[in-house]
């Protein structure tokens, strides 16, 4: 078995790469700081609008703006109380609550997002002034990743009502799924976590449209979630925005699940997109898929998905528009993802065969799903994290600066902080497994209600996992 905080003989290019180094470099100033600063806390946020909620990165809780604050100053959507908190805490050398993910990585001896994300440019570049101002100052973040509304033609069965207009229609005809505590109840999301309505005036979109001029100017990255995008008139605002105050240093991104409702939106949608990119508009457009599994796996998982006409969505795109883009899958791995990630890897592989010839045009990147507890990996018995290590294996086998084959370029193969982040996970799972008899019981009826509803089959779609399913069958 691996030791994931190991590298094997193949993988020791690990430590030096860049992305490492620029780690490295991001350690030791903040550790001229404090042991817990975090970047990330004053350079990042992610505003979730139908809600009104926020966080910095995606790893802690979400928490409330305030709206009588935003109504007195837009910037307050990032700047909350909470936020102001959390870096006095962090300049004194705390360890915020929230912040859990990161502590929990370094205590065990890894590199934390903490880390990784204060050395990426867009955070790095402001630590001087960033020390340098009063902990109360008004900060405009760099990086900022924002849903403006919750319409969504998927129902992912990680998700909920609070994501997804579909999700909502289903609790609305049949009500809460049979676990304990009870998945996707309907008094689980009123108060703070009930989404407002898309026909109704939105007090957070309202402010965040008077911060955009200022926010604009600032960016490094800009990134729009859901719900699905396409489907969001505000989408459409902001790539008409761009194409009328083109923004060269940007790095514009779209999540999507690129299965749009209908071609004529899906056109209009690359149309744009197409012209911000061949007359460079910004430095780089990112699209961002979602996706967790291969084939009807993956079908299953994300329940709407067609895999054929997603396969042909994303190879359009890539095809549509060849210049100043990439596209990167986010595979959110949780326990339904094991079996099928191999397939996964080796189709993003010859999709970067195919399109990535003079730059880098394909990523992925695999964070672990927290919730529900009974998808995460760390249910499943422990010889599945054997093919979580067989495809970190094959992985080290097609790694930048290992694979030798004139047929392949640098830029189609597996790169180092890809199996960085694969063994990350796999420390992760080693230390928190836990074959809870509750978590079982919750996973069987789940899938099972699921099944029903949606008329799909558990046992059909994953035949290979029929054994673990008879054990939260009888658990």
């Amino acid at each position: 078995m691996l030791n994931p905080y190991t590298l094997t003989e193949e993988c020791k290019i690990l430590k030096t790469s860049d992305y490492q180094k620029d780690a490295d470099t991001a350690k030791q100033k903040l550790d001229s700081v404090s042991p817990t600063m975090c970047l990330a806390k004053w350079n990042q946020v992610s505003l979730h609008l139908p809600t009104g909620l926020t966080n910095s990165c995606y790893h802690p809780p979400l928490h409330k703006i305030d709206p009588d604050a935003i109504a007195k100053n837009p910037a307050a959507l990032h700047n909350t109380t909470q936020k102001l908190q959390e870096r006095q805490q962090m300049l004194e050398g705390k360890r915020p609550k929230g912040c859990n993910y990161c502590w929990n990585i370094e205590d065990a001896g890894g590199t934390s997002d903490r880390i990784y994300r204060s050395g990426e440019p867009w955070a790095i570049q402001d630590f001087e002034s960033i020390v340098g101002k009063p902990i109360d100052s008004e900060w405009t973040p760099r990086y900022v990743e924002v849903n403006f509304n919750h319409a969504c033609n998927f129902k992912c069965s990680y998700c909920s009502p609070q994501f997804s207009t579909t999700w909502a229609q289903e609790i609305d005809r049949y009500g809460q799924y049979p676990t304990s505590p009870a998945h996707n109840a309907p008094e689980h999301f009123q108060g703070s976590r009930k989404p407002i309505p898309n026909r109704q005036e939105n007090p957070y979109v309202t402010a965040f449209w008077k911060w955009w001029p200022t926010l604009y100017k600032n960016l490094k990255h800009f990134r729009m979630t859901g719900g699905e995008p396409i489907m969001d008139k505000n989408t459409y605002r902001v790539l008409q925005w761009v194409i009328d105050n083109p923004k060269k240093d940007l790095h514009l991104n779209v999540t999507s699940n690129m299965c749009p409702p209908d071609y004529k939106l899906k056109n209009k949608y690359f149309d744009m997109v197409k012209r911000i990119c061949l007359d460079g508009h910004v430095e780089h457009f990112m699209q961002f898929v979602s996706v967790d599994a291969f084939g009807e796996r993956a079908e299953y998982i994300r329940n709407g998905l067609n895999w054929n006409y997603f396969q042909d969505t994303v190879e359009e795109f890539l095809e549509r528009i060849p210049v100043r883009n990439s596209v990167t899958f986010i595979i959110t791995y949780n326990n339904l993802s094991v079996t099928s990630l191999d397939k996964l890897l080796e189709y993003i592989r010859q999709l970067r065969q195919r399109f990535s010839t003079t730059y880098q045009r394909v990523w992925f990147d695999i964070p672990l799903l927290r919730q529900p507890a009974w998808q995460q990996i760390t249910m499943l018995p422990e010889s599945y994290q054997q093919i979580h290590e067989d495809n970190i294996t094959m992985m080290q086998k097609f790694q930048e600066g290992v694979f030798k084959d004139p047929e392949w370029s640098e830029y189609a193969i597996y790169k180092d902080f890809e199996i960085q982040k694969m063994l990350r996970n796999l420390a992760y799972w080693h230390k928190n497994y836990d074959a809870d008899a509750q978590q079982k019981k919750n996973f069987y009826a789940f899938f099972s209600e699921h099944d029903r509803r949606r008329g799909t089959s558990f046992e059909r779609t994953f035949p290979e996992m029929e054994e673990f399913w008879q054990e939260c069958k009888s658990a």
